[in-house]
Protein backbone atom coordinates (compact mmCIF):
# COMPACT_ATOMS: atom_id res chain seq x y z
CA UNK A 1 0.00 0.00 0.00
CA UNK A 2 2.96 2.69 1.04
CA UNK A 3 4.87 1.49 -2.19
CA UNK A 4 1.98 2.37 -4.09
CA UNK A 5 1.23 5.37 -2.58
CA UNK A 6 4.45 6.91 -3.20
CA UNK A 7 4.87 5.44 -6.95
CA UNK A 8 1.61 7.97 -7.14
CA UNK A 9 3.23 10.91 -5.28
CA UNK A 10 6.06 10.75 -7.80
CA UNK A 11 4.54 10.24 -11.02
CA UNK A 12 3.45 13.88 -10.56
CA UNK A 13 5.15 16.42 -12.01
CA UNK A 14 6.26 19.73 -12.15
CA UNK A 15 3.77 20.85 -15.04
CA UNK A 16 0.79 18.82 -13.76
CA UNK A 17 1.35 21.15 -10.92
CA UNK A 18 0.85 23.92 -13.23
CA UNK A 19 -1.80 23.05 -14.85
CA UNK A 20 -4.21 24.26 -12.78
CA UNK A 21 -3.08 28.00 -13.11
CA UNK A 22 -4.23 30.21 -16.03
CA UNK A 23 -1.78 30.19 -18.86
CA UNK A 24 -1.50 33.43 -18.44
CA UNK A 25 -0.27 33.48 -15.12
CA UNK A 26 2.39 30.42 -16.01
CA UNK A 27 3.58 32.74 -18.77
CA UNK A 28 3.55 35.88 -16.57
CA UNK A 29 5.87 33.70 -13.85
CA UNK A 30 8.14 32.24 -16.89
CA UNK A 31 8.56 35.68 -18.54
CA UNK A 32 9.62 37.22 -14.51
CA UNK A 33 12.50 34.39 -14.11
CA UNK A 34 13.79 34.44 -17.32
CA UNK A 35 14.37 38.80 -17.19
CA UNK A 36 15.61 38.05 -13.38
CA UNK A 37 18.00 35.53 -15.31
CA UNK A 38 18.93 37.49 -17.68
CA UNK A 39 19.41 40.02 -15.71
CA UNK A 40 21.65 38.25 -13.64
CA UNK A 41 23.95 37.17 -16.55
CA UNK A 42 24.29 40.77 -17.52
CA UNK A 43 25.57 41.28 -14.36
CA UNK A 44 28.15 38.36 -14.46
CA UNK A 45 29.24 39.15 -18.27
CA UNK A 46 29.84 43.02 -16.85
CA UNK A 47 32.30 41.91 -13.49
CA UNK A 48 33.61 39.37 -16.02
CA UNK A 49 34.46 41.92 -18.72
CA UNK A 50 36.13 44.04 -15.71
CA UNK A 51 38.11 41.44 -14.91
CA UNK A 52 39.54 40.79 -18.13
CA UNK A 53 40.05 44.59 -18.97
CA UNK A 54 42.25 44.74 -15.48
CA UNK A 55 44.05 41.52 -16.65
CA UNK A 56 45.30 42.77 -19.79
CA UNK A 57 45.90 45.87 -18.47
CA UNK A 58 48.55 44.22 -15.84
CA UNK A 59 49.82 42.13 -18.30
CA UNK A 60 50.21 44.82 -20.66
CA UNK A 61 51.70 47.21 -18.42
CA UNK A 62 54.16 44.55 -16.67
CA UNK A 63 55.19 42.92 -19.87
CA UNK A 64 55.97 46.52 -21.09
CA UNK A 65 58.03 47.24 -17.80
CA UNK A 66 60.12 43.83 -18.32
CA UNK A 67 60.81 44.87 -21.91
CA UNK A 68 61.88 48.52 -20.92
CA UNK A 69 64.42 47.02 -18.35
CA UNK A 70 65.27 44.10 -19.78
Amino acid sequence: MLLALLSKLSASTMLDSLADYPRWVVVACVTIVLAAAIWVMMKLLKWTLWLLLFAVLIIGLGTAAWLVFR
